[in-house]
């Protein structure tokens, strides 16, 4: 709470603007952890009460989906959208980069591990089952857990998603007829997913979008432009003051209003 002050002070200065500025507060009302969502949510709703401004309730993935439009070199809708977000991690914080890092010191092709549905004939994911094959595989190796060993787990764990993620994107491509394909949320700046998509892209001729890597995890920036884009459009911004946070939050049950 202490740092909100600080970073919302210098937002505005590194922006050129003054808070009296503002034509509406925009905040994650959620899914996420409900400590974190109640502190952004109690100060946007006070700073919006005290400059008497709408606030705009965002949902956290819609601001991923939307994040490479800040970009030099935006895409223009309609697009197909792959999100991919860790959420969760054993590993020191943010664990997908240290996982990336790991997989480059493996060698492919040393573990053969599942590719969950890879063959289902669908768009859904589940990968489940994969992490019950890397449990298995840590327990056989339980007594020679050795630096070598965890860099080729790591690579072929990395590769058995990022083939899925791959052919279910290009499946969801040649379904809808697009030909753009715009990659968010954490996981999208993993190096071997976004060099496969780019083979990919240039042998199939389509174009692949991703947001610049500061905006591939969490930041306020992709959260203000989906705010932003709903008032251009005309969505009705709720009047300050009450507010309630949403900690599980399906991006399905979301309305064209922003609302559940």
């Amino acid at each position: 709470i202490r740092r909100v002050v600080p970073l919302l002070r210098e937002a505005l200065r590194s922006a050129g603007r003054r808070l009296d500025e503002v034509d509406a507060v925009a905040y994650t009302r959620g899914p996420g952890l409900a400590g974190a969502l109640l502190v952004g949510c109690a100060f946007a709703e006070a700073l919006a009460v005290a400059l008497d401004k709408p606030t705009i309730p965002v949902h956290h993935l819609e601001g991923h989906l939307l994040s490479p439009l800040l970009s030099a070199d935006p895409p223009s809708f309609p697009f197909v959208a792959l999100l991919v977000s860790g959420g969760h991690t054993q590993l020191p914080y943010p664990g997908g980069a240290l996982l990336s890092k790991l997989a480059e010191l493996g060698t492919p092709g040393v573990y053969g591990l599942p590719r969950p549905m890879l063959h289902s004939g669908d768009l859904s994911f589940s990968f489940s089952g994969l992490k019950t094959a890397v449990l298995t595989l840590v327990r056989e190796h339980a007594d020679a857990l050795t630096d070598e060993f965890k860099a080729d787990a790591a690579c072929a764990f990395q590769e058995a998603i990022v083939e899925v993620l791959v052919k279910k994107s290009l499946k969801a491509l040649k379904q809808t007829g697009l030909k753009q394909l715009v990659v968010a949320g954490g996981v999208g700046a993993n190096k071997q997913l976004r060099s496969t998509l780019n083979e990919e892209a240039k042998r199939r001729q389509f174009r692949v979008y991703y947001p610049e890597l500061e905006f591939c995890t969490d930041n306020g920036a992709m959260i203000a432009l989906a705010g932003c884009l709903r008032l251009q459009v005309g969505t009705p911004a709720k009047q300050a003051g009450g507010f309630a946070v949403q900690p599980r939050w399906p991006l399905m049950d979301m309305s064209a209003s922003g609302t559940k």
